[in-house]
């Protein structure tokens, strides 16, 4: 990959069609591209690595929302630092394969790690007394093992069939999927298939489930907090929904083009260039999280106020609850 062919050359495939007026597209954005891939780079790398070290060193107690946030953390690192990679060119089989797994690695796990926060949150609120025993640091790690390897297991194929290929210049490598001739059609539509069933058809009703639920109890409850938890819970939503759905929605419309609907070199034209924009809104989640799950969080403000006067000798005042009055439900890294 050269400067102009960024991660949606990855998705893009389509020989029957010039995409001369797509790469010109890009050719002039470049330099914006190049430096807003490094923005969200920087962006992300800081604002996680701060949540993680908060996490790691200054968290005492920690509880099954806390593993999961530090995973979900790790997740959103994998994603941001696989961003200068795609950037820059990839001359070597091993550094294609590598940002490959990378970058799937950090999708399914993400979008994995973001639905069982919500879960989380749904049986701390909605099942309370029910789910305390269940919701215990041992069950968390398990939950995230588990999470990891599925993650691994789906992300595996894309860099198995990683490879370098000329890019049409014939002086530039490009790093995309290279399938079995007699099986081409298949893995595509495999690939495309697994990535819409992860964030639409599964994740994304489990998050709109436990929300929902988690509003119902929110609504019938006097808490001084309700309100800054509903806010927070459409915050959530909306962000994920507005970051990922545009993505799945144009790999959808890759599988429409696969399947013969969508099959003209015009449609390809707008599905390669709504494939760039897409990905750098959802590639932006990986900045986002750590404000809506950590920053907001009341748990973590604490913490982070204590360290900041600790070390920088910072006076920040935080106003909530009084100590005599704090549940662990309350003080958890999410604000619901």
């Amino acid at each position: 990959m050269n400067e102009t062919e960024y991660v949606s050359d990855y998705y893009y495939e389509d020989e029957s069609c010039n995409n001369q007026q797509s790469s010109s597209f890009f050719s002039d954005g470049s330099t914006f591209l190049t430096a807003l891939y490094y923005v969200l780079f920087f962006l992300g790398l800081i604002g996680n690595w701060i949540v993680l070290w908060v996490l790691l060193r200054h968290t005492k107690k920690r509880t099954m929302t806390d593993v999961f946030l530090l995973n979900l953390v790790l997740s959103d690192l994998l994603m941001a630092v696989s961003l200068p990679v795609w950037v820059h060119s990839s001359q070597n089989l091993p550094s294609c394969k590598l940002v490959t797994g990378i970058y799937q690695l950090g999708f399914y796990s993400g979008t994995f790690f973001v639905t069982l926060m919500s879960m989380d949150r749904y049986l701390a609120i909605v099942h309370a007394v029910a789910a305390m025993r269940k919701r215990t640091l041992r069950y968390g790690i398990m939950a995230s093992v588990i999470i990891w390897v599925i993650s691994v297991i789906m992300a595996t194929p894309q860099v198995v069939f990683a490879q370098l290929e000329e890019g049409e210049d014939n002086e530039s490598l490009q790093c995309h999927p290279v399938y079995p001739e007699e099986s081409q059609q298949w893995w595509k539509m495999r690939r495309n298939f697994t990535e819409n069933a992860v964030a639409l058809f599964v994740c994304l009703p489990v998050m709109i489930f436990c929300y929902v639920k988690i509003l119902v109890v929110l609504s019938k409850s006097r808490n001084s907090k309700r309100e800054k938890a509903i806010k927070l819970i459409f915050t959530v939503v909306c962000l994920f929904v507005l970051c990922w759905v545009p993505y799945n929605i144009v790999v959808f419309l890759q599988t429409l083009q696969l399947m013969d609907v969508l099959n003209t070199c015009d449609a390809s034209q707008r599905i390669y260039l709504a494939m760039a924009f897409a990905e750098i809104i959802a590639l932006s989640h990986c900045c986002i999280n750590p404000v809506i799950y950590a920053f907001i969080g009341e748990k973590f403000k604490k913490t982070l106020t204590k360290v900041l006067s600790k070390y920088f000798h910072w006076n920040i005042h935080i106003r909530g609850p009084s100590p005599s009055h704090t549940t662990d439900d309350e003080t958890s890294n999410t604000a619901v």
